[in-house]
């Protein structure tokens, strides 16, 4: 198992950093002057030079990155260009509503989604199995943003139940998190049946209602527990992808999140909170892949002596 964890703890580093350079290449590729932003176009030019030297922005591309990643594994991501303020206080104050947003809807999906794919393998073919298929071809199919506009109109002008951007006023989180967690949950509950169906069709399901347990103890014995593997790599999955589109609902419902602090930083071109907020992100994203990977070990003791799944 240390072996195991060792290998996949050194492919999550050789992902940040190459998500990093990347970032920072692309960055710097883009046209745009930061200072010209700042300053406009009216500024002295010599000014301008003495900020770009201030800023490190005259040196060589190699001496910057070199600046850069050394500073970023020290945790120090810099200042922003614009605001003037440390880049981990603007993302850690929007990943606080982002996180939050996307949390919360991944806890819904779950709710809402694992008991409706049980109870409709449990019932394959009848009513609320079908409904059930109804339910996640439509809400899968639904595009966010056509559903977040759909919610907007619903309970926020026609019913005025929730605001419907903002986040001056209470329930302010309601129609996003519907947004996320009704997709998600339709996926989860398509997901979840599928697996379920499988195993029920196993031989040693049909081996141990043989031997007459009863449903409950098949179910928890051996349903359960080999479905959870499958599971398992949904979440790990839809979590990451459930967190982007927070960022990108964060547009529609005007909330102060990671994504509109990107946004901003794009559109200024400042360089450091752009890399702060991909790296930030990025290693979000890599700590969840790596907690379901430990998990998979966990889970089958295949993966811990192979390396790998054989299923």
């Amino acid at each position: 198992m240390l072996k195991y964890t060792v290998k996949r703890v050194l492919q999550a580093l050789i992902v940040l950093w190459g998500v990093y350079t990347l970032t920072f290449l692309v960055v710097h590729m883009v046209p745009g002057d930061p200072v010209q932003i700042m300053m406009s176009k009216r500024a002295d030019p010599a000014m301008m030079e003495r900020i770009r030297e201030q800023l490190g922005l005259n040196r060589p591309i190699l001496a910057q990155y070199v600046s850069y990643l050394g500073r970023a594994l020290q945790g120090e991501l810099g200042q922003s260009y614009i605001k003037g303020v440390p880049v981990t206080q603007l993302i850690g104050t929007g990943f606080k509503t982002t996180a939050f947003v996307g949390l919360t809807a991944y806890g819904l999906a779950i709710l809402i989604g694992l008991p409706i794919g049980m109870l409709a393998a449990e019932h394959r073919g009848r009513l609320a199995d079908r409904m059930s298929i109804v339910f996640s071809m439509m809400m899968m199919s639904v595009p966010g943003f056509w559903l977040a506009v759909l919610l907007q109109i619903l309970f926020g002008l026609k019913l005025e139940w929730f605001p419907i951007s903002g986040m001056e006023r209470d329930f302010w989180w309601v129609l996003p998190v519907l947004t996320l967690a009704i997709a998600y949950a339709a996926s989860l509950a398509r997901m979840t049946r599928t697996n379920v169906l499988d195993v029920l069709s196993q031989d040693y399901v049909r081996t141990a209602r043989a031997k007459g347990l009863r449903p409950r103890q098949v179910k928890l014995i051996h349903v359960m527990k080999n479905v959870a593997i499958p599971t398992v790599t949904l979440f790990g999955l839809q979590l990451p992808s459930l967190l982007g589109g927070a960022m990108i609902l964060e547009k529609i419902f005007s909330l102060k999140g990671v994504g509109a602090v990107a946004i901003e930083a794009i559109t200024n071109r400042d360089y450091p909170v752009i890399l702060g907020s991909v790296l930030y992100t990025a290693t979000i994203f890599v700590v969840i892949n790596l907690t379901v990977d430990l998990l998979y070990g966990l889970l089958d003791p295949r993966i811990r002596i192979t390396g790998r799944s054989d299923a």
